[in-house]
């Protein structure tokens, strides 16, 4: 079956959930291993307070993507260079972590665990609410005697890799090269709009949706931006091992849990890539309502970026079960 034929039927979910009007719009793109690709853009980049269409081109606000997209990858390439090592605590790169208690948990969480969100940090923390000082609050992540709890999917467990790759750096993350096609920010008329952000007081366009990671001015959890031709270029390399170390592709396929391998995710039961994927298959999503999945079995990658919350998070869009749609028409036979 041609590419052609499976983007098809795969855009048909894609146009039933904008016609609903359950997402503004959306961008969908396959690619296979050797760089042939199909995308296609439907709806609108922004509804309100004025309509713009969407297109191909358009930026997109990839949230938690910078986890595979960005972190995931530095941290790798770090350790492979032997500036860090996977196993070793935090403390190895960020010696004042927890520092008024020695033996307290915290100082003994590794590169590894933090990739595979395995640590007792909390799932959510808003911690944009204790202030807008982003070197006070790194500082707050650094020093706060955190609660331990069963290792949950963690965006400060990825804070944290983006607070040490910062140290190891010698600079903050948004002047550091977010790598070709990628950007910290987008201009607004070319950027899918995300939403009326009360905290904020304004429709958020361009600028990282995330309130942490806009408290923080960048963060390794967020705030990249790229468009559907950056995304797939990401997983061609990916796919191909060009400009991506084969240790790291290694890596990123090694599992560390049933759900998770370093930096991804994994096939298992209801999980966002759909049931007819490869079990060789890594992939991850963003909250603003991006995913991206990487079949190398099938040689295959596909992205869907939609601005589902536009103009509110606040409303059932149905992306769960679009996506998961979206990949088992893609990877049926």
């Amino acid at each position: 079956m041609s590419l052609q034929v499976k983007f098809d039927r795969a855009f048909g979910p894609v146009q039933q959930a904008v016609a609903a009007g359950r997402i503004p719009g959306a961008v969908l793109g396959i690619i296979d291993k050797d760089g042939t690709r199909v995308t296609r853009a439907l709806g609108q980049a922004q509804k309100v307070p004025q309509e713009r269409p969407m297109s191909e081109g358009t930026w997109f606000d990839l949230a938690s993507l910078t986890k595979v997209l960005f972190t995931t990858p530095t941290i790798l390439r770090l350790a492979e260079e032997g500036r860090l090592d996977l196993d070793a605590p935090l403390t190895s790169a960020i010696p004042d972590f927890a520092q008024y208690n020695p033996d307290n948990w915290q100082r003994k969480i590794t590169f590894r665990q933090c990739l595979g969100h395995q640590t007792p940090f909390p799932g959510v923390f808003p911690l944009y609410t204790y202030g807008t000082d982003p070197n006070q609050l790194r500082h707050f992540v650094l020093q706060r005697d955190w609660p331990g709890g069963p290792a949950v999917y963690s965006d400060i467990n990825f804070i944290l890799l983006g607070i040490a790759i910062e140290r190891l750096a010698g600079q903050t993350i948004r002047h550091i090269d977010p790598g070709p096609g990628f950007a910290w920010s987008a201009d607004p008329a070319q950027a899918a709009a995300t939403e009326l952000d009360a905290w904020r007081g304004r429709m958020i366009v361009g600028e990282v949706h995330d309130e942490n990671c806009a408290a923080l001015e960048g963060s390794g959890h967020a705030g990249l931006f790229g468009t559907v031709a950056s995304v797939l270029d990401f997983a061609l390399a990916v796919l191909n091992a060009d400009d991506v170390s084969a240790s790291s592709i290694a890596l990123m396929r090694t599992p560390l849990s049933g759900r998770r391998t370093h930096g991804w995710e994994r096939p298992y039961i209801g999980w966002s890539g759909g049931e007819r994927c490869s079990t060789d298959t890594i992939g991850h999503t963003g909250f603003t309502g991006t995913g991206l999945w990487i079949d190398f079995a099938a040689g295959r990658a596909w992205t869907l970026l939609t601005n589902r919350v536009h103009p509110t998070r606040h409303f059932d869009s149905g992306i769960f079960e679009l996506r998961r749609a979206v990949g088992d028409a893609i990877n049926s036979h």
